[in-house]
């Protein structure tokens, strides 16, 4: 099968680049022809006025991308085209061109932008589902993106323009990575037949760790919507010589590291490699997601699973179908730094527990999160869906 797979990077790595990159070695090793159309947000460098109306054109209908992918679409002929992410530099034109060519689309919903322009349902900390519920002018007057309303309203006339054009109707297949993410998307307006569920995975296989661990370890982007300032509070109430290392970058950071370098017992590593992060999670005793958002599908969560590193995890969003408490990890109230402390205390004292709960997560990444029951998804979404009629 030849498959044209389409992704906007982010200008700082994420879980969405992983999954794709992961993705593309998956299908190539399988045998599958592929064939990558990429831009990077990092593309992004000018911010004179002038550049940024460029950017608002091109975040609602990019001609250059567009272009490209047809000109792609004409040479390679492929049976399918995945797309990923489209923001900010390829934008939804992409799908204009396949349905010019009558190819079938399969889109991966890594996030919930399709509906809210944050894209995580996040406002001033607590959720907000307004822009589902009434419209998306409420997501401008609260400035939800970047904490702009010139911003903001670019992706919300984005979003609206494209409704109004009908252009989510030309993608054949959208993937959601939990059954919750699943039902906010048809609360949003998604057709249900055309949902399928995909859990992220983890290629290669990194093995299950060989210790019960030395440190407590959280493994993210430092920004609000992560909950990394609840897991930081709840270390001032953690008793004991707990070490935490915290990996990762972002707005918070600075911040942070100001707030806590008088605690020797937190570290922060910044942001390194992802083979250095699979090496940190296999020397961790257990891994925390202390999200305040609804999650899709957090990288993390499968990466500790398939080093055998059970977790601890804000019950919220899919955190709650992936995690099963005093089995894989353990679930607290999201903002609940007491509560998260406590976990963190009663884990840490009891490693022969931590221990059995590494095994069990190692077995639900062998049951649902490898490379080989991905592939086996993969491919069935796609058969599906070149066999379904050619949308008009």
């Amino acid at each position: 099968m030849k498959i044209l797979l389409v992704h906007n990077s982010y200008r700082q790595p994420g879980g969405e680049d992983v999954i794709f990159e992961q993705e593309a070695q998956l299908l190539r090793d399988g045998g599958q022809d592929i064939v990558v159309y990429t831009r990077s947000n990092s593309e992004i460098h000018d911010d004179s006025l002038l550049h940024r109306l460029r950017m608002a054109k091109q975040t609602v209908w990019a001609s250059e991308p567009h272009d490209e992918i047809t000109d792609l679409l004409q040479r390679t002929s492929p049976d399918l085209v995945h797309v990923h992410n489209t923001l900010a530099m390829i934008s939804p034109s992409v799908y204009s061109a396949c349905q010019d060519f009558g190819v079938p689309v399969v889109q991966t919903l890594h996030n919930y932008r399709l509906f809210c322009p944050e894209a995580n349902f996040l406002r001033d900390g607590r959720i907000c589902e307004q822009c589902v519920e009434k419209n998306l002018l409420h997501s401008i007057a609260y400035a939800c993106y970047h904490d702009s309303r010139s911003a903001t309203a670019v992706l919300a006339f984005m979003l609206a323009f494209h409704r109004a054009r009908q252009t989510w109707d030309s993608i054949h297949t959208f993937i959601a990575l939990s059954n919750f993410a699943k039902g906010k998307f048809i609360q949003g307006g998604l057709p249900a037949h055309k949902l399928a569920v995909k859990p992220n995975f983890v290629y290669p296989d990194p093995g299950a760790r060989t210790n019960a661990g030395d440190f407590v370890l959280y493994v993210g982007r430092l920004s609000k919507e992560k909950g990394v300032d609840t897991l930081l509070q709840a270390w001032t109430r953690v008793q004991g010589n707990i070490p935490l290392f915290v990996i990762g970058d972002g707005p918070l950071r600075q911040e942070l590291c100001s707030q806590y370098s008088g605690d020797p017992r937190i570290v922060f590593r910044g942001q390194i490699s992802r083979a250095q992060v699979v090496d940190a999670i296999k020397g961790a005793r257990f891994l925390v997601v202390p999200s305040r958002c609804y999650e899709n599908f957090p990288m993390a969560i499968a990466e500790a699973f398939a080093c055998g590193v059970p977790v601890i995890a804000a019950n919220i969003g899919a955190v709650q179908e992936l995690i099963s408490p005093e089995r894989t990890g353990f679930l607290f109230q999201p903002n609940d730094a007491t509560e998260l402390a406590e976990r963190i205390e009663w884990a840490w004292n009891h490693p022969a527990d931590t221990l059995r709960m590494g095994r069990d997560c190692r077995a639900d990444y062998e049951s649902k999160y490898s490379a080989e029951r991905n592939y086996e998804s993969l491919m069935t979404i796609y058969k599906q869906t070149i066999s379904q009629p050619i949308l008009n």
